[in-house]
């Protein structure tokens, strides 16, 4: 079947190998392929820019919000409004030709830098033109693609620093130089993986930079226990990750009988000391973005999406979706503000006037607000937990939840966890086991969670001062274990900041990226040990010291045994599985595929585990 769109930059794409026919998030062929227009042409005006710093010339703090926000926008579940998409396209060129006309020497410049198109058809016609596959050396354009999202979700994070009045000029110009470098077909595999190592360095930078403008913002998170009920006033329901947009919402709703609530990744809101003032913030509504179908709902008032995640949001409520920032759907009211400027939420508040209160899905309190400043206020605490033996591991379960039922896994995997381990998380994957009542070891909760996935900076620094605590040499030798799930781009920068920072041993799920190539992926296992992983039982096994009785079983599809393990088709191969590359094939498992076969799954296993 002829593909009509190509895109595999979530862990949830089609076969784990790309939607080529609709996302699997919602987005259509249409934009899919203005997205895949917008990264070419902001690569394109990241080439002009870069050119204008060569020469010594000043690039505009605009002009780096504007190449951040289409970055963002690309996202997975931020943008699906062709005619906002097609908006900036169109500024992204126009910006490339004003700027052009002020260098001294424009000979070099690429040819996204210089396309300019007429009419939409134009641009329908180039959008597919540019698209992921038009790379055509597989390792080559894996690494493009690694970069490409690492760049987003580090775009992500400094849109976020912009909108509380933090700049910071390294980091853009090093994002818009590796945009630039991406079109460079010169740049080697080798060159190229050390770019990757580099993104990974800025995107700490970056992080740091978030976090300062937060705390700087809003003070240091502290323990917090959160309200998961709802009261009897109508609400608003704010989701995504943009604090500055909370605080504007909570300042214009104050005094007016509407509640606000936070949903999925804005949770974390509730540790900051700036907004507690607040009465009429009530609480945390609901759980992971996947949910929201249901739980947008049952709210019965207007929710505000300040970045991603959306969902397609079904007729039944859609009229009470608001979109701002990057976000954006077609039908659904969005409202406008730019960086420094004040939005006004006056129709959102009147909407929820309008609206019955919250109908109530869950009662109880949840506990956070163990970022790094408030977990080495614990130190002590925690080192004396570590040196009697109270604690024996931290596990670090950060990252994404999804839809899949693969991700089960975390709650059994937290579940099954030894007594005497703790749970370092940021990010939506907490909802897999925030609720569960996990207990604590000496009066420290069994579960710590930073915050939202912007927060995973904290994660690192923790690790970073326990390391310097015990008197280690290397990060890996604390009692850490790293199994982290993804879902998007900032999950990928995540990862290429901890492997900058020299982690090792990081186990993802629960699937590797389709974007990773055979060789990039045995990159990665070779020399940072990436894995994916298996079942709750081998896991255990592998994790706390026992011995793993398969590192592959019948039940793994054929797709993750290769992601995992590369070296797998040599012995697939030999057992007469010739059809590995087949999307269909990938997704049988292993124990059907030799049915299939004819062939004996206990002999490949015991070649494959040997």
């Amino acid at each position: 079947m002829e593909n009509k769109m190509f895109c595999y930059q979530c862990q949830e794409t089609a076969g784990c190998t790309g939607c080529t026919q609709a996302g699997v998030c919602g987005k259509t062929p249409r934009t899919a392929k203005l997205q895949d227009l917008l990264i070419y042409t902001t690569k394109g005006l990241a080439a002009v820019t870069t050119q204008l710093r060569n020469e010594g010339k000043t690039v505009a703090p605009e002009l780096n919000h504007w190449i951040s926000e289409n970055l963002f926008i690309t996202i997975t579940n931020a943008n699906f409004d062709d005619e906002v998409i097609l908006g900036r396209i169109r500024g992204t060129m126009q910006h490339a030709q004003t700027l052009i006309a002020q260098l001294e020497d424009s000979t070099h410049l690429p040819e996204a830098s210089l396309y300019q198109a007429q009419s939409d058809a134009e641009l329908e016609e180039k959008a597919a033109q540019v698209g992921v596959l038009s790379t055509e050396n597989e390792d080559i354009r894996s690494l493009r693609e690694l970069i490409t999202y690492g760049l987003k979700g580090m775009a992500a994070y400094t849109k976020h620093a912009n909108a509380l009045g933090k700049e910071n000029e390294a980091t853009d110009a090093f994002a818009q130089s590796a945009l630039a470098k991406l079109l460079d077909d010169t740049l080697s595999a080798d060159e190229l993986i050390a770019l990757t190592l580099e993104t990974g360095k800025f995107g700490v930078d970056a992080m740091a930079a978030l976090d300062a403008a937060n705390t700087g913002a809003y003070g240091n998170p502290e323990i917090t226990k959160v309200n998961i009920g709802v009261r009897s006033n109508p609400g608003i329901l704010i989701s995504g990750h943009d604090l500055h947009d909370l605080e504007m919402l909570l300042e214009q709703t104050e005094g007016t009988g509407v509640d606000v609530y936070t949903h999925s990744e804005m949770l974390p809101a509730h540790y900051y000391p700036a907004f507690k003032k607040y009465k009429h913030f009530a609480g945390n509504y609901g759980n992971a973005w996947w949910k929201q179908k249901e739980e947008f709902e049952s709210f019965n008032g207007p929710i505000l999406l300040t970045t991603n995640c959306l969902v397609p949001p079904k007729e039944s409520y859609k009229d009470r979706v608001y979109t701002t920032g990057a976000v954006g759907f077609a039908g659904c009211k969005h409202i406008p503000g730019g960086v420094g400027e004040t939005k006004d939420f006056s129709a959102l508040i009147e909407h929820a006037k309008r609206c019955a209160a919250p109908t109530e899905i869950e009662t109880g309190e949840i506990v956070g607000g163990f970022a790094h400043n408030q977990v080495l206020a614990l130190a002590d605490q925690v080192v004396a937990a570590v040196q009697s033996g109270a604690i024996k591991k931290f596990v670090v379960m950060a990252g994404c939840d999804g839809r899949a039922k693969s991700r089960n896994y975390y709650t059994e995997f937290a579940k099954a966890l030894p007594k005497d381990t703790v749970i370092l998380t940021a990010g939506c994957a907490k909802y897999k086991y925030n609720k569960l009542d996990l207990g604590d070891i000496n009066g420290i909760p069994r579960v710590l969670d930073a915050g939202q996935c912007n927060d995973s900076y904290s994660l690192a620094v923790i690790a970073l001062k326990l390391k310097e605590i015990f008197g280690l040499d290397d990060i890996n030798d604390l009692p850490i274990v790293y199994n982290i799930a993804w879902y998007e781009q900032k999950a990928v920068i995540v990862l290429l900041a901890l492997l900058y920072l020299g982690v090792k041993n990081i186990h993802l799920g629960p699937t590797l990226p389709a974007f990773l190539s055979a060789n990039v992926a045995k990159v990665l296992v070779e020399n940072f040990g990436i894995a994916g992983i298996t079942t709750v039982e081998n896991d255990m096994k592998l994790f706390f010291g026992e011995e793993v009785t398969a590192g592959i079983t019948s039940d793994m599809r054929i797709g993750d045994i290769l992601k995992q393990y590369p070296n797998a088709a040599e012995v697939l191969t030999g057992f007469g599985m010739h059809c590995l590359g087949c999307p269909a094939s990938q997704m049988e498992s292993l124990k059907d595929a030799c049915m299939v076969h004819g062939i004996d799954v206990e002999s490949v296993l015991s070649k494959l585990n040997g």
